[in-house]
């Protein structure tokens, strides 16, 4: 049995195909329409609540009786500092003025990392997703172990070899490797290390090098032909995100969809200011802001996104879009407007090796 072939056993899927996570995108019914197609869909259940995320699980096993699976984030707790927290609102202010707002006075941590939060492994271990991936770093190796002896199939984001191998020695069951293509968030481990930016490509071949485990391409791959050949390099499997936001099931916004469809995706940027850790979206007026000159450091992870989210939260209710996250790889350009069904079925198609007619 060949490595891809195990895998889709593993996960129960008849496709190599795995919708991203998506954290405030990827919804119950984005999930179970792809796991429905046959692919692995996927719910981001790291900006939300234990009771959320339970919400969110359940609805989704309401609608398949497929595989899915369930992502975290598993950050180091923000590392909290006033003066540099106000210098960043301050900063921030004109755009505030923009809003039509006052700056908050205070900013929050406003997502708890999964290695200190108990009441979701529990959850976790209780509903028995059969699929469980880790962005940012990796759990405890007793939270590991926990989910595995549930038996849960576990899944870590790399985005360098070192990762990659610290993934392996932890006993987790397959690899994600992010190539530098990727939209949202990058799953550094450590955001303040030199990050090589390896393209996906780059990364998926170092690591068939390094390790048998299976390998998840995952960063710039937009359709079929993007899965055939980062499958013919070494992944066993791809995972697509950007690819799927304009599926009717997913919940992002009027304003995201019109601008993903626009010349605008064409200009995707990986920056700090949206949320305090590296993340890839369109550019617009907060990051352009944000980065411009005489700009400060943006505060820690994720308490710049309190700040990010108070601003958008006031601006969008006078129709100004300008600070949301719309978050997108490289290839946004080729998103495609199809139910996810239909995607996943068209994404298969163009796999397919093709053949030539040949004259007489």
């Amino acid at each position: 049995m060949d490595s891809q072939q195990k895998l889709l056993e593993q996960l129960g899927v008849r496709y190599p195909i795995i919708q991203a996570p998506m954290a405030g995108v990827a919804t119950p019914e984005l999930a179970a329409a792809v796991t429905n197609a046959g692919g692995l869909g996927s719910l981001g259940i790291g900006a939300s609540t234990t009771a959320q995320a339970r919400d969110m699980i359940e609805q989704t096993q309401a609608l398949t009786t497929g595989p899915f699976n369930v992502n975290v984030f598993c950050h180091r707790p923000a590392c909290r500092d006033a003066k540099a927290e106000a210098a960043w609102v301050q900063y921030l202010e004109p755009l505030f003025e923009e809003a039509g707002t006052e700056p908050p006075s205070s900013l929050n941590e406003i997502y708890t990392s999964f290695i200190e939060d108990e009441n979701t492994l529990e959850m976790l271990l209780e509903l028995k997703p059969a699929v469980v991936s880790f962005h940012f770093g990796i759990p405890s190796a007793q939270g590991i172990a926990a989910l595995q002896d549930a038996g849960i199939y576990t899944m870590a984001t790399a985005t360098c070899p070192a990762e990659a191998a610290a993934i392996e020695t932890a006993g987790i069951d397959a690899i994600v490797a992010q190539g530098i293509e990727a939209g949202g968030h990058r799953g550094m481990f450590n955001p303040n290390e030199t990050d090589e930016r390896l393209s996906t490509m780059v990364l998926v071949r170092l690591l068939a090098s390094q390790t048998a485990l299976p390998i998840i391409a995952a960063g710039g791959i937009m359709d079929g032909y993007g899965m055939k050949a980062a499958l013919e390099s070494g992944a066993t499997a791809v995972q697509m995100g950007t690819a799927f936001v304009l599926c009717p099931e997913s919940s992002a916004n009027s304003a995201y969809r019109e601008t993903l469809k626009s010349e605008r995706a064409s200009e995707t940027r990986l920056t700090k200011v949206l949320s305090g850790r590296p993340a890839r979206g369109i550019v617009n007026r907060l990051i352009s802001f944000g980065e411009g000159k005489g700009s400060v450091p943006p505060a820690d992870y994720p308490v710049t996104y309190d700040a990010a989210k108070h601003l958008n939260t006031a601006a969008s209710k006078l129709g100004n879009h300008e600070f949301a996250a719309h978050w997108a790889g490289q290839g946004a350009p080729m998103a495609r407007e199809l139910p996810a069904a239909d995607l996943v079925a068209l994404m298969v198609e163009e796999s397919r090796p093709r053949i030539e007619a040949k004259g007489c």
